[in-house]
């Protein structure tokens, strides 16, 4: 937050060569491959759930751009048959980097808020921390009328478990494919 702040602030003094013009906003959604690592994950499996969200990319020069999102992930993992099912309110704030015209690379921190978690259909979200700090990696690729699709990898960097007593430590796990489309 505190970055795009200072970005907000530079450009309304004029320091970055931003026109409101260029500024883009749009949506996108797509598929989770959602797991969790760390301890005791042996015969953990991944589950696949969606993401779907807004968007927005603010060009700070020819060659790199940031990206807000606000997301809605469906995450978790499953073992023995039995599926928990995480759903966050996701914020990347990404930078991208234009290697070509349309390929971008990209890379942030995200924060995610715990919205739901389930067993099956009972309750368990007080098993697990409401706040989760991550970081993104991923491969972007935009076409002119707007389209865009995206791969990327989030790095869980804290610790999901909040069971008293339990010395386990787990780390959200979650490789994303989407497709998006900037409206103006």
């Amino acid at each position: 937050m505190k970055n795009f702040l200072l970005l907000a602030v530079l450009t309304v003094l004029g320091f970055l060569n931003v026109n409101a013009q260029e500024i883009k906003f749009g949506a996108k959604g797509g598929l989770n491959f959602a797991n969790i690592s760390g301890d005791n994950t042996k015969g953990i499996d991944v589950v696949t759930s969606f993401n779907f969200g807004v968007v927005s990319e603010i060009p700070v020069s020819d060659k790199f751009s940031f990206q807000p999102e606000i997301m809605y992930s469906g995450q978790g993992y499953s073992f023995d048959d039995n599926t928990v099912a995480l759903s966050y309110l996701n914020i990347p704030l990404m930078g991208k980097y234009y290697v070509t015209k349309g390929l971008s690379l990209e890379a942030g921190p995200q924060i995610g808020f715990l919205l739901a978690a389930k067993n099956e259909k009972t309750n368990v979200k007080d098993s697990f921390n409401t706040v989760d700090f991550g970081v993104n990696f991923g491969l972007g690729y935009k076409l002119d009328n707007g389209l865009n699709f995206g791969a990327r990898y989030n790095l869980g960097l804290t610790d999901i478990n909040n069971v008293e007593g339990s010395s386990s430590k787990n780390k959200n796990s979650v490789f994303q494919l989407s497709v998006g489309y900037f409206f103006f």
